[in-house]
């Protein structure tokens, strides 16, 4: 018994050892694998480098061929780009290093090959006056002012020449605020002219009261921009990032740094169309003196209207007067067309021609009542 107890005891004994043994080979074993498996060097591909390096690269290569297409486009509209003065010049060009003032030099814009040119009437003059035109290559020309709206401050010029690089015109409807705009113009005279600045649409429907020789005007529906519009850029075009012109330079406030303004180009692109279509433009009118909403403030705070033109007086005998409209009237349509701001109206009735007749909706003291008038001549 005590023999095969002993030999028991043994065979347990070797059993655990061996056990014993085992599991320390295999813990020994396993932490010098983990210890080896951890110290890999594994080489990453650097992919978030890469991606970064190629994506900077990509983006240099943009903002460098973003910057050569402005620069080429501002080079082709400054080509389309005049310099107007009333007085003419004795040598051999008209941009003066005091042409501004020696000169009341300004600018204007070629809007066709045969010679038509938009500007400002107060740099041209008023219709029928004549002015002189000194395009990008140095050549002079005397240009007649074939139409000229001293309330809008625009008119449209004319000289002898055909051939011509001209500008294209855009759509102000669309105008954004914080969109990229650039101004073109002749600020200072021959050592600065075509002079660009940019900056951006601060503002839209803007509407500015003018006082001059103890006048009172306003020009409406103007853009606000920075960009910098100095004394000589008046006539100028207000371009977008296309190359488009959505306005006409027209007034800075010189009490304010930063603030200019542009009368928008669909104002006149129905007096332009008819001019290049048919080289000529019979204006029509209603025969009313009218207002919108962003006017009346300044001429009577007790009127308040929300929507649609307020008469303030009808010309005798004319149009609106023989179909019975009366001051303090107000146009909420025409032809079915809603009306709230005055270039609306303007823009419209420039579309028509002497003796057609057109529909308005006439409220009056509560009550909306049809009109239908025959336009006359302006």
């Amino acid at each position: 018994m005590k023999k095969q107890r002993k030999s028991k005891v043994k065979d347990n004994t070797r059993i655990v050892v061996v056990t014993m043994s085992i599991l320390f080979f295999l813990t020994i074993t396993g932490f010098y694998l983990f210890n080896w498996y951890i110290n890999i060097d594994i080489a990453k591909p650097n992919v978030e480098a890469d991606y970064t390096v190629g994506r900077t690269t990509q983006i240099v290569a943009d903002v460098k061929e973003e910057n050569r297409t402005i620069s080429e486009m501002l080079e082709s509209v400054s080509n389309c780009v005049v310099g107007i003065s009333k007085l003419q010049d004795n040598g051999n060009s008209i941009f003066l290093k005091d042409g501004s003032t020696k000169l009341g030099l300004g600018t204007g814009m070629i809007v066709s090959e045969n010679g038509y040119i938009l500007t400002n009437e107060h740099v041209s003059g008023a219709k029928f006056s004549t002015c002189y035109v000194t395009l990008e290559n140095g050549k002079n020309y005397v240009a007649n002012v074939v139409w000229s709206d001293s309330d809008l401050d625009l008119a449209i010029l004319k000289i002898g020449a055909n051939g011509l690089p001209y500008i294209t015109l855009g759509d102000s409807d669309n105008v954004k605020m914080g969109e990229r705009v650039y101004a073109i113009g002749n600020p200072i005279g021959y050592e600065f002219q075509r002079t660009v600045t940019s900056g951006i649409i601060s503002g839209v429907n803007r509407t500015i009261k003018i006082e001059e020789e103890e006048r009172s005007s306003y020009l409406e529906d103007l853009i606000q921009t920075d960009a910098t519009i100095n004394p000589g850029n008046s006539g100028g075009p207000l371009i977008n990032a296309d190359g488009e012109v959505i306005g006409v330079n027209s007034i800075k406030i010189t009490s304010a740094e930063g603030i200019g303004f542009a009368s928008p180009i669909n104002l006149i692109k129905p007096i332009l169309q008819s001019y290049l279509q048919t080289g000529e433009f019979e204006e029509a009118s209603l025969g009313i003196y009218a207002y919108d909403k962003e006017v009346i403030p300044y001429l009577d705070n007790t009127i308040n209207i929300e929507e649609g033109i307020y008469v303030i007086d009808v010309i005798p005998n004319g149009p609106a007067s023989n179909v019975g409209i009366m001051p303090n009237d107000i146009i909420l349509k025409i032809d079915g067309k809603p009306l709230n701001k005055m270039t609306e109206l303007r823009s419209y009735i420039y579309t028509k021609k002497p003796e057609q007749e057109v529909t308005l909706q006439i409220l009056r003291r509560g009550i909306i009542t049809p009109v239908k008038i025959a336009l006359g001549r302006k």
